[in-house]
């Protein structure tokens, strides 16, 4: 109603006014806005009815501008004197945003505009404005600037393109790290710059699905900056962007997913005839549909279960009941599981069930469809796995023999105990366990039975230490120990002295008594040091002190047993060197008929001329030679070299008689020796006749059936056999006869107490007695008197080697010998 100024009078156009103000009034009060006036001349402030309840105060209240001025939080209260004083001086609207405390206590955001209106003479009168809760608006735009924030920062990619041109108008960071482009190379790129399989009829048919559904899923395949390839599921949303018609893409990498797809392919291919079930029920879970996977899978025909409810293959095994099943899923909580499941024949099987609902076009549950896999066998396998994995883990971790720690475990023990004695100021002790004689149980009664002692040592040693130590086996017969947390050397050496003690008690074994000690070497940690390897070294190099010092003892560890053990190691590289340059000699020390003073025969003794050391006596390096099997080297090199000397001679009219040469176990152990043998006499042109192989009776009784078969092979080819050391050893008559023994001789230890020593008489006089009836030669070596060449000529042995003829000697030496008889 416009006010006419010609035709109304002064009522008409004040009642025109009031309608007016009530239209404005009624517009402030939708749109939020509280309209006030603050009058500079009478100090006076008029607020409309929408500004009270702005400020939720009663419109009683008593209004100036100090009421406002309160209202508002105290950091704004400066601004806005400051703006009410500018207004007054300028005819320019204001905006003045600020939070305030409404009169319920709610903190509220709000917008004031202002402007002051000035009299005729420039005089400021009124200050009129508007006031705005803008709250809402304030956190729509923090919320719109998070979900900025949050589709920039996705890990997923995302693109918004251009519906026509295909062109990329947004992207964000998870699309640029994916493609491996920057953000302005994707803005100046296109849609099939990336995806190099799609085809124009594609991108028409998604455009079409766009125009009809606006939402599109779809499998693509993008192209990265290096030209590598991935798979990407797209979901596709039609939305204006900028004025423009356009699409969002959400694209996630599914190259894992395609390839356990390509995977599960070819799997179903090989089980093309199995089929999953497939069943769906009504609402109260009767069955509807019944497919050939189900028939297959629980073995009822579909006649015979439409109609019945699922409860007829529902186990009351399962955790919840088919009830909470269909409740949940009323509340959207579609059910993937595995589910107990009933077959016609009573049979129980376990099933992965995927459960959801199905619905009418508006969204009504009509019923519940259920996808079925028999996951039995599977589920059986898996604990066959875990059961197999668990199993090798302990294999990778135990001796499989005595079911102890082994080496890595040991390991992984020693360190762990290191790092907690470390921690906590502790000390621990590693003691490292070899057994005394069981080699020669190994070898004499076999693995079988070695194998037996060890478990029952094994059983020996748990029994003297506590549940907290470790007892561990290394391998063959060295076990280790780890003491912890004990206060002294005391506590080692009182558990040292019981496995002593508990391991010399006999161990019966199939009707068998068998006796083994044990030579045992202790390394304190943080003592004698703090670090793993070095406390292995420590302990074992004490080890071999307990058995330098006689076996069945323990020996604590010292810095001097470092130096022998650092020893032992330059000794075996020297001597490695050594057979690799064949820095040997062979000496010879002659056998002599007593009865004619003339040279029977030869025995070849190895020497090692060390480069720097000089000549190295055999009883420094055989043992470690046998030891580290080196020995079947060098008495190669020995039996070549010695044949070639001893054929010289014979070429040259002289007479050396017959060679002896030792052989050692580990040569009699080696399957090729005899064929060497053979082959280097043929070559050499060497007569077996010349040669005589010595071998010691312990050597034969580590496995006296293998020794008799080779030793009668060696014997077939014309070699004489002779046992050295004949007294020393253990060894049966039983086998003596059935051995291809030609010659016996007495060892040194029995002729050094003659012609006094009562023992040594006896020995010497039944060993020539034995040999004498069983048709054998004898040699008596070690002799160096004339009193023991004088008993052993009396008592009918004849020939002897020893001192009180000739030392060793050169070959040089030996041609002179040679030729001067």
């Amino acid at each position: 109603m416009a006010i006419n100024i010609a035709q109304d009078d002064l009522n008409t156009a004040i009642c025109k006014l009031k309608a007016r103000e009530d239209i404005l009034r009624e517009f402030s009060t939708l749109s939020g806005l509280g309209n006030w006036e603050l009058d500079f001349n009478t100090n006076t402030t008029t607020w409309s009815d929408s500004l009270y309840n702005l400020y939720q105060i009663p419109k009683e209240t008593e209004l100036n501008f100090d009421t406002f001025l309160n209202l508002i939080l105290p950091e704004y209260v400066e601004k806005a004197k400051r703006l009410v004083r500018f207004s007054t001086k300028s005819k320019e609207m204001f905006s003045f945003q600020a939070k305030a405390k409404r009169g319920d206590g709610q903190i509220i955001d709000i917008l004031i505009n202002g402007k002051t209106l000035f009299s005729d003479n420039g005089a400021p009168l009124k200050l009129v404005g508007s006031t705005q809760d803008i709250t809402d608006i304030l956190a729509v735009k923090q919320e719109a600037k998070e979900l900025s924030s949050l589709v920039e920062q996705s890990s997923n990619e995302i693109y918004i393109v251009d519906f026509e041109t295909l062109d990329y108008l947004y992207v964000n960071k998870g699309a640029t790290e994916a493609l491996q482009y920057s953000k302005e190379a994707l803005l100046s790129m296109n849609v099939r710059d990336i995806n190099p399989y799609l085809k124009e009829k594609e991108i028409n048919r998604l455009k079409q699905l766009l125009e009809n559904d606006e939402n599109v899923l779809n499998k693509t395949i993008h192209k990265r900056r290096d030209h590598t390839l991935y798979y990407a599921q797209s979901y596709l949303h039609l939305i204006e962007y900028r004025n423009k018609k356009a699409y969002v893409i959400f694209d996630t990498d599914i190259s894992q997913i395609v390839e356990l797809e390509s995977k599960y392919k070819k799997q179903a291919k090989i089980l093309e005839n199995i089929h999953d079930s497939v069943i769906s029920t009504d609402n109260y879970g009767n069955i509807t549909t019944w497919n050939k996977g189900s028939y297959k899978l629980f073995g009822y025909e579909p006649f015979e279960v439409i109609g019945k409810n699922i409860k007829l293959i529902y186990s009351k095994k399962n955790e919840i009941t088919l009830s909470q099943c269909f409740d949940n899923i009323i509340h959207g909580i579609n059910l993937n599981s595995e589910f107990h499941l009933r077959t016609k024949d009573a049979k129980e099987i376990i099933c992965d069930v995927s459960l959801s609902a199905s619905t009418d076009d508006i969204g009504r549950i009509t019923g519940y469809i259920g996808y079925i896999q028999d996951i039995t066998q599977q589920k059986e396998t898996q604990k066959m796995l875990e059961i197999q994995t668990e199993k090798l883990r302990h294999q990778a971790h135990h001796d499989m023999l005595t079911n102890l720690p082994n080496r890595v475990l040991f390991r992984d023990r020693l360190d762990q105990n290191i790092a907690t004695s470390k921690r906590n100021n502790n000390k621990f002790a590693l003691l490292f366990i070899d057994l005394d004689q069981f080699k020669n149980i190994n070898d004499s009664l076999g693995h079988h039975i070695g194998d037996e002692v060890l478990i029952e040592a094994s059983k020996r040693l748990n029994s003297v230490i506590r549940s907290e130590d470790t007892l561990a086996r290394l391998g063959g017969d060295e076990f280790t120990i780890i003491l912890k947390n004990i206060k002294n050397s005391s506590g080692a050496t009182t558990v040292a002295q019981k496995i002593i003690d508990v391991l010399k008690e006999p161990i019966i074994i199939k009707d068998l008594e068998l006796y083994v000690s044990s030579s045992i070497g202790i390394a304190i940690y943080p003592n004698d040091t703090n670090e793993g390897d070095n406390l292995i070294k420590y302990a074992d190099a004490a080890m071999y002190k307990a058995k330098d010092e006689g076996r069945n003892n323990y020996q604590f560890y010292s810095s001097e047993m470092t130096e022998s053990a650092f020893e032992r190691v330059i000794m075996e590289q020297n001597l490695r060197i050594a057979i690799k340059e064949e820095n040997f000699s062979v000496h010879y020390q002659p056998q002599i008929d007593s009865n004619t003073n003339s040279l029977v025969g030869m025995e070849a003794l190895v020497r090692w001329e060390h480069n720097e050391v000089g000549m190295i006596a055999p009883e420094k390096f055989i043992p470690l030679a046998e030891e580290t099997g080196m020995i079947i080297q060098i008495d190669l090199i020995v039996l070549r070299n010695a044949m070639t000397q001893v054929k010289k001679w014979y070429e040259q009219g002289l007479n050396p008689g017959k060679l002896s040469l030792n052989l050692s176990a580990k040569q009699i152990e080696n399957k090729n020796f005899i064929e060497i043998l053979s082959q280097t006499m043929q070559v050499l042109d060497f007569d077996p006749a010349w040669l005589t192989l010595e071998i010691t009776e312990s050597q034969i009784m580590k496995n006296p059936e293998d020794s008799i078969r080779k030793l009668k092979e060696i014997s077939a080819l014309g070699i004489e056999i002779a046992i050295d050391d004949f007294g020393t050893g253990y060894s049966s008559l039983a086998y003596l006869k059935r051995l291809p023994v030609n010659k016996l001789k007495i060892d040194k230890a029995f002729v050094d107490g003659l012609p006094h020593d009562e023992e040594d008489i006896a020995i010497s006089k039944a060993i020539i007695a034995l040999a004498k009836t069983l048709n054998l030669k004898l040699v008596a070596e070690g002799v160096e008197t004339k009193e023991q060449q004088e008993f052993m000529l009396a008592n009918g042995c004849d020939v002897i080697q020893g001192y009180y003829y000739s030392k060793p000697i050169d070959s040089n030496n030996m041609q002179e010998y040679l030729t001067a008889i």
